[in-house]
């Protein structure tokens, strides 16, 4: 579990920084420059993503509680909508235009869904802990930039680029779990 917790705690620091401390962020930029300064959050952001897959991946299964039945269909369909959102925040079509945190939305939703069919302490942690990171950075976002600006919707086409694009990567996503040994469809 303490690879798990490092891992969480690591990625989440580059991705609060902007945010939360917008002096120390420009401060870093300016000393190290824009790109190395961003190279170096993209660099904490992969060593925590990397310490998160090995920690969740070696913690002991401890149940805490038990998923409903019909979680797992719900959790399908919750995925195919959390891979739309994220995609959502770069689409080019109608989609950018529905909601102000479209891949924060996404993140949450993913988590929401993976939280109902996995009961355990390491679900509970690694699931629980980037939901609330997603809420809680659509609200520091609101809170500092409380105007949102909503981008023009694009053309239909780019809508159904994006359907295309989210029915492709929830297939490879399905394809990976079904490799992993967590088939997520019921057998």
């Amino acid at each position: 579990m303490t690879l798990l917790i490092l891992g969480l705690l690591i990625w989440t620091v580059p991705h609060v920084f902007k945010r939360a401390m917008p002096g120390a962020r420009e401060a870093l930029a300016q000393s190290a420059g824009a790109g190395p300064a961003k190279g170096i959050m993209a660099l904490l952001v992969a060593i925590g993503l990397v310490l998160i897959i090995l920690g969740y991946r070696r913690a002991p299964f401890v149940p805490v509680y038990d998923p409903p039945g019909w979680g797992i269909h719900l959790n399908n369909l919750m995925m195919l909508v959390a891979v739309f959102l994220v995609g959502a925040g770069k689409s080019k079509g109608h989609a950018r235009s529905w909601l102000r945190h479209p891949m924060l939305t996404g993140v949450t939703v993913w988590a929401v869904a993976h939280l109902l069919v996995n009961g355990d302490q390491a679900s509970l942690l690694m699931f629980g802990w980037l939901g609330l990171w997603a809420v809680g950075s659509m609200l520091l976002v609101n809170a500092r930039e409380p105007v949102w600006n909503r981008p023009a919707p694009g053309p239909v086409s780019g809508d159904v680029r994006l359907v295309v694009i989210g029915l492709v990567v929830f297939a490879v996503i399905v394809a990976v779990h079904t490799w992993l040994g967590y088939p997520p469809f019921p057998q």
